[in-house]
């Protein structure tokens, strides 16, 4: 069994639906939870305590240990506030499963700047407000992990959806970035992208006669996402900087290649006519690397070059982080 005994965890957006799922399973395997979640409606109208309040009594109820957290992630306050009610209830922190969000369907063309900014505000903020506090309480512990909830709508795409892909598409950047700073720390960071039948699905598809005779919604339960989420929060997940699919009991990976493409001679310039010459092995996906980092498509050209990346043949390697001087 993947135990979660003597491990501190926090879910954003815990109190309804999938990160609920979240918060009871580690807290079924052992962990002390904290229940973060402000109890607004699918859009992000409105608080309600009550709704973080009664999944920390559905954990207690069945004898485990957990606190609500009423903060939003939306500012660093909030995200700050989140991670020190861990320490201060539980003394540590684990693991991190970035879920909080909000959801609202509009059609490119009428996106209003304040509703994309909203977006943004609550998701990619919101990651970041909440991963970096945590990142340093992990960083001083020895080590943790987190796993944040982005969308196939972003890496794929989904109609009325453009503030939501692309803020969950950048959850994707930011945990490629945390995955490979915090790896020399112990600090491991996955995401996942989930499809289960929640209010997000209710309000995207809206027809209630097709919710309740498809098939397809019956097949995504969300229960079905839970094993996927769990298993990267937990010390039984040894790796990092990856992204998994999550839909009606398929899991599998989801990654960004770079394929072959097409090399132009060193010593020529080319051209847009030349582009076009060769667009289809440009743009062929046939032979392909999945890069871990920037640094392996400079050295996979490089090597095609023959050329050295750096003087001397000297390796690349990442700088260590610097802090910020005031």
């Amino acid at each position: 069994m993947i135990d979660f005994t003597g491990q501190a965890v926090i879910v954003t957006g815990a109190g309804r639906g999938l990160g609920r799922l979240y918060a009871l399973d580690v807290a079924r395997r052992g962990a002390v939870v904290v229940v973060n979640d402000i109890g607004s409606t699918m859009r992000g109208d409105g608080v309600d305590a009550t709704v973080a309040d009664s999944v920390v009594d559905e954990i207690i109820a069945a004898g485990g240990r957990a606190v609500a957290s009423h903060d939003s992630v939306d500012t660093p306050a909030g995200g700050a506030a989140i991670v020190d009610t861990a320490v201060s209830a539980f003394g540590r922190l684990d693991a991190v499963v970035s879920n909080a969000g909000i959801f609202g369907s509009v059609a490119f063309e009428d996106l209003s700047t304040d509703d994309w900014s909203r977006m943004l505000r609550v998701h990619l903020d919101g990651g970041f407000h909440l991963a970096q506090p945590a990142y340093r309480v992990m960083k001083a512990n020895g080590g943790g992990r987190f796993v944040f909830i982005s969308s196939s709508a972003g890496v794929f795409g989904q109609p009325m959806e453009a503030h939501y892909a692309a803020a969950k598409t950048g959850l994707i950047g930011l945990t490629n970035v945390i995955a490979i700073e915090g790896e020399a720390h112990g600090i491991l960071a996955n995401a996942v992208l989930p499809t289960g039948f929640s209010r997000m699905v209710n309000e995207t598809v809206g027809d209630e006669k097709f919710l309740a005779e498809s098939g397809f919604i019956r097949a995504i339960r969300p229960e079905l996402v839970v094993p996927l989420v769990v298993f990267l929060a937990s010390k039984a997940c040894t790796f990092t900087h990856r992204n998994y699919s999550a839909r009606a009991g398929r899991y599998a990976r989801a990654f960004v290649g770079l394929s072959h493409g097409w090399l132009a001679d060193a010593d020529t310039e080319p051209a847009a006519e030349d582009i076009a010459a060769h667009l289809d092995q440009i743009s062929a996906t046939e032979k392909f690397i999945v890069p871990t980092s920037i640094v392996d498509e400079v050295l996979e050209v490089c090597d095609r070059l023959g050329v050295s990346p750096m003087p001397g043949g000297a390796e690349i390697e990442f700088p260590e982080p610097q802090k910020q001087r005031s």
